[in-house]
């Protein structure tokens, strides 16, 4: 694709054609990226999650697509939050991730996606990974 073509695909057009967030439904992308997750463990402040990756989520060299993976970890990060109560889970302000091991299509990540509430109050934080307690 030419430098053209991209620019044109993100901006509008005369006519108000273009790709616009305020056009896309409110939680429109999350069931393409929660879809098919198994929920393995639940407790308060943590979530264990496994899934296998579809084709859907995959980047151009057919792995895990880095963000689905930012994604996966703020959802859950979330429903970590969910699980002691809250009843808003706010918005997330930073997400900082590290990728350490690609994943491949229709692999089932050997060690569960897991998120974990790690600050409670005002403004709590949690963390996301793939490996570790």
């Amino acid at each position: 694709m030419d430098l053209e073509s991209v620019k044109r695909y993100l901006e509008k057009d005369e006519a108000g054609n273009g790709a616009t967030v305020d056009s896309i439904p409110y939680k429109f992308f999350e069931p393409f990226i929660v879809q098919g997750i198994t929920v393995d463990v639940v407790q308060p402040g943590r979530v264990v999650c496994t899934m296998k990756v579809p084709d859907r989520l995959l980047n151009t060299g057919n792995f895990l697509h880095g963000g689905a993976t930012a994604t996966l970890v703020d959802i859950m990060g979330s429903a970590a939050i969910a699980t002691l109560g809250a009843p808003m889970t706010g918005v997330s302000v930073e997400i900082n991730t590290q990728y350490i091991q690609s994943v491949q299509k229709e692999e089932t990540q050997q060690d569960p996606l897991r998120a974990k509430n790690i600050q409670d109050g005002r403004h709590p934080r949690r963390k996301g990974f793939g490996k570790g307690p």
